[in-house]
C-alpha cells in the first residue's frame, strides 16, 4: 500500500486548492480536513488522499486548522465543502465533540462524512471511522514499558504528555490505553485526569508538536524531577520531551514511549530517543477514505466497519529494537520499511 501510494503522489496540495484526474469524473468531489498541515502525520495523510484522488479521478480540496486544536477553521471548511457540493468529507477532528453539529449539517446535506484517525464523540456522529485502534496503540506501549521496567514498574514515576485541553478521543484513548497496559486504573476510561494512582506525576498538553512537548516536560519535571517514564501523544511531542530531559542530564535514564510510526520517530527509536512507538498508517486511512467517497457517489453504499468493531481498523504495530516478553512487536528495520514521513 505504501509504495503504490507514494508512487502516485505528486507534491503537496496548497490549502483549499483543488485538483482532478479524468474530466469525466470531475463531478465526484471530496474534501480532506486535517488538524494541521505541518504535522508529518497529516502531511502524509494528505499525500495519500491526493494520490488516490488522482488515481480515481476525484476532485479533492484540502483544508487544515492553523494549529492542533483549531476547531473553528475546521467548521468553516465543512461549511465550504457543503457549499461547493462535495460528495464527501474526510476529517481528522480537533474537537471531537464540538465539531458534531457541523458534521451533522454536512450529513443532512447528503455528504458522506468519514472520520480519519480520530473518532467523533459519539463515534456514530460520522458515517464511518477509518483509524488506528488507538486504545490498543496505547496499551501496547504501556505493556512494553511495564515489561521493560519489570518489578520497578510498581514504583515508577509517570508523566503524561497529552494533546489539547479539549481531550479529543484519540488523546483519551492513547492516554487511557497506556494506563491499562501499564497497570494503572484509569477510572473513567473516557476522561483524562481523574486517576488516583500515586505513580502518576501529572498530565500536561503539547498540541502535538515538539515545542509543546519540551514545555510540557519542563513543567512536569518541576513537579517531580525523578520522573522515569513518559507517555507522549505522538513522536514530535516525544522529541521535545527528550530535549527537555537532555537539558537536565536525564535523557539516559527515562523511558519515553509514543504513538505514530513516522520515519523520524522510528529513527528516534533506533537512536534510543524513544524506547518504543506504536506505528499507524495514515496514507492507508486517507486512500481508503477517498475510495469510499467515490463508491458512495456512484452507488450510495457506505463503508462497513471491521468485524467486531465500530470502526474500520487500519492497523497498528509496536516498533522497538528491545522486545519485551509477552508484547508483540516489530523491529526498527521492519518499522522503517513501513514508516511514513
Amino acid at each position: 500500500m505504501k509504495s503504490s501510494i507514494l508512487a502516485a503522489a505528486f507534491g503537496a496540495l496548497a490549502l483549499g486548492v483543488a485538483f482532478s484526474g479524468s474530466a469525466q469524473a470531475a463531478d465526484v468531489s471530496a474534501c480532506l480536513i486535517t488538524k494541521t498541515d505541518t504535522n508529518p502525520f497529516f502531511v502524509k495523510m494528505k499525500e495519500g488522499a491526493e494520490a488516490k484522488a488522482k488515481e480515481l479521478g476525484v476532485t479533492l480540496k484540502a483544508y487544515a486548522g492553523k494549529v492542533d486544536g483549531d476547531s473553528e477553521s475546521q467548521v468553516a471548511a465543512i461549511e465550504t465543502c457543503i457549499a461547493d457540493g462535495a460528495k464527501g468529507i474526510l476529517i481528522a477532528a480537533s474537537d471531537t465533540k464540538g465539531i458534531v453539529p457541523a458534521v451533522q449539517k454536512a450529513r443532512d446535506a447528503g455528504l458522506l462524512v468519514i472520520a480519519l484517525d480520530t473518532p467523533l464523540e459519539p463515534i456514530d456522529a460520522a458515517d464511518s471511522t477509518f483509524a488506528t485502534d488507538n486504545l490498543l496503540a496505547g496499551k501496547l506501549i504501556g505493556q512494553w514499558a511495564a515489561a521493560t521496567l519489570g518489578d520497578a514498574a510498581k514504583d515508577a514515576k509517570v508523566a503524561f504528555l497529552d494533546l489539547t485541553p479539549s481531550q479529543p478521543s484519540v488523546d483519551v484513548m492513547r492516554d487511557q490505553g497506556f494506563m491499562i497496559g501499564f497497570g494503572i486504573d484509569p477510572k473513567d476510561a473516557n476522561k483524562i485526569g481523574d486517576e488516583d494512582d500515586a505513580r502518576i506525576v501529572g498530565h500536561d498538553v503539547t498540541n502535538g508538536n515538539e515545542e509543546g512537548g519540551r514545555t510540557a516536560m519542563e513543567n512536569l519535571l518541576q513537579k517531580d524531577p525523578e520522573i522515569n517514564v513518559v507517555h507522549t501523544i505522538n513522536e514530535p511531542a516525544a522529541a521535545g520531551a527528550y530535549e527537555a530531559l537532555k537539558a537536565v542530564g536525564r535523557e539516559k535514564d527515562v523511558l519515553i514511549v509514543s504513538v505514530d510510526g513516522g520515519c523520524p520517530g522510528v529513527k528516534n527509536v533506533q537512536d534510543g530517543v524513544i524506547g518504543a512507538t506504536s506505528q499507524q498508517y495514515p496514507l492507508m486511512m486517507a486512500a481508503l477514505g477517498v475510495e469510499a467517497i467515490k463508491k458512495f457517489a456512484e452507488t450510495g453504499e457506505k463503508p462497513k466497519p471491521t468485524e467486531g468493531k465500530n470502526f474500520f481498523d487500519t492497523g497498528v504495530a509496536l516498533v522497538t529494537d528491545k522486545p519485551a516478553a509477552g508484547v508483540e512487536s516489530i523491529d526498527v528495520k521492519t518499522g522503517m520499511e513501513k514508516c511514513w514521513g
